[in-house]
């Protein structure tokens, strides 16, 4: 299990080919993967950047917290977790969900349970720059 907080962009893909070379290839059965990205928009309004905020050490606890539950539920060979904080662009990879089983069905339902519970119980908080200039928090995620 790998839990990652960036304070600059990352490349989604470099981090997964790092992390995967840790489970023997005989054995990745299947791997689920999840990259999200800032996008330009939100309620309608043009988004021209993101300040994210987290709690450090608690965040990372968190996340680690919310793995660990996937672990003893799902048969998993290996997780990595990437989370971006501080200043975002549109296009910047904010979170990386990798997930690899023997199976596909683990591997893909252990990845959404980890993004839909990181985007619900990990303490990060959001304030969008909006294009007219304005900043506002973000209240509540998108529903996944």
């Amino acid at each position: 299990m790998t839990v990652m907080i960036h304070h600059e962009d990352f490349d989604p893909w470099d981090a997964l080919r790092a992390a995967e070379q840790g489970i023997p290839v005989e054995a990745r059965g299947a791997a689920s993967v999840f990259v999200g990205r800032m996008r330009d928009f939100n309620e309608d309004d043009t988004v021209t950047g993101l300040f994210l905020e987290h709690y450090p050490g608690m965040t990372e606890q968190e996340l680690e917290r919310i793995v660990e539950a996937a672990q003893q539920r799902w048969p998993l060979l290996g997780v990595h977790v990437a989370h971006r904080v501080g200043e975002v662009r549109p296009g910047d990879a904010l979170v990386l969900v990798a997930t690899w089983s023997a199976h596909r069905a683990a591997a893909r339902d252990a990845c959404s349970d980890i993004l839909e519970r990181l985007k619900h119980e990990a303490p990060f908080w959001k304030r969008e720059r909006l294009a007219d200039g304005s900043s506002r928090w973000v209240e509540r995620n998108t529903p996944g």
